[in-house]
């Protein structure tokens, strides 16, 4: 298997025909009698919230009612040719900010985390067909563990970076109690545990995700590994970040490539406007990086 790793976001579930989250929006807030609510420049996380509290004032519902309704939906979408060029590429692990199983292709497995996560997604993973699948912010499967607010954005952070720079008090006797990245500095007591270990000792290739700002954990995470590579001159840290955009978005998200691009992350820019054959390259661009000889026709 080679030393490199996917993070995998929606946009690869926009190919096939379903709702989109617009359309999820709309419904949610047409369920909860809440139309009235402009969406405008509102951050998503913050939109949840505020149809959320709306809601619990109007109906006292429980937020896990919502959370399973949303679950129902997007655990619709149907799998297209692209999830399944994904799971040939000869790798181990694949990331995903996606709640739904359509990369792994079939139902998922039981939660084969080291902790039993009920709300937040560090440990998260299902393994299926020698693949092991991080749904970081949540699987359909498990309502509660869906990361949409910014109350759950918040505590995902703060689960993270307790893992990664403070150290945890896990109860379980398998996890590394000791910050990672202490553990990579000294090189010792290294195990993968959790997807965030990938961030630091693999090449990670990133596509179908916009990695909007809101995505604090993310951004998070990439702004302390790359203080720790060039701020406190951290030489253990070796691998390489990718992110993959067309040349539309390139061109309308500058300000976006230059704080990805200050963060230690290349930037590949494919030129291509079709969804499915953009994609299609960017699968031929990963394997031919690391010489792996598939190669997709039909473009």
């Amino acid at each position: 298997m080679n030393q490199f790793t996917l993070l995998v976001g929606n946009d690869i579930n926009n190919i096939s025909p379903g709702i989109s989250w617009s359309d999820l929006l709309h419904n949610i807030k047409n369920k909860y009698n809440v139309n009235s609510l402009e969406n405008g420049q509102k951050p998503f996380p913050m939109l949840y919230e505020e149809i959320f509290l709306h809601a619990i004032r109007a109906k006292h519902i429980h937020e896990r009612e919502l959370k399973t309704y949303i679950s129902d939906c997007v655990s619709q979408i149907n799998q297209n040719e692209i999830h399944q060029l994904i799971r040939e590429i000869p790798i181990e692990n694949i990331i995903t900010t996606n709640y739904d199983f359509s990369l792994e292709g079939k139902a998922a497995t039981s939660n084969t985390g080291l902790i039993r996560e009920t709300t937040y997604s560090v440990f998260r993973r299902h393994e299926i067909a020698n693949k092991t699948y991080w749904h970081i912010h949540g699987d359909c499967q498990n309502p509660s563990s869906i990361n949409l607010g910014y109350e759950h954005y918040c505590g995902q952070l703060q689960k993270m970076r307790d893992y990664v720079v403070n150290g945890t008090n896990y109860s379980s006797e398998t996890v590394y109690k000791s910050a990672l990245i202490k553990r990579l500095s000294q090189k010792k007591d290294f195990n993968l545990q959790s997807w965030i270990d990938l961030f630091f000792t693999q090449d990670i290739h990133i596509f179908g995700l916009s990695l909007d700002f809101v995505e604090i954990d993310l951004w998070w995470l990439l702004t302390y590994r790359a203080r720790n590579r060039y701020y406190k001159k951290s030489n253990f840290i070796v691998n390489k970040l990718f992110y993959y955009t067309t040349k539309k978005w390139h061109d309308l998200s500058r300000d976006k490539m230059q704080l990805l691009q200050a963060n230690d992350v290349e930037i590949v820019v494919i030129d291509e406007n079709d969804k499915t054959k953009y994609y299609k390259k960017v699968i031929n661009a990963i394997n031919k990086r690391y010489l792996i000889t598939k190669k997709i026709h039909h473009l």
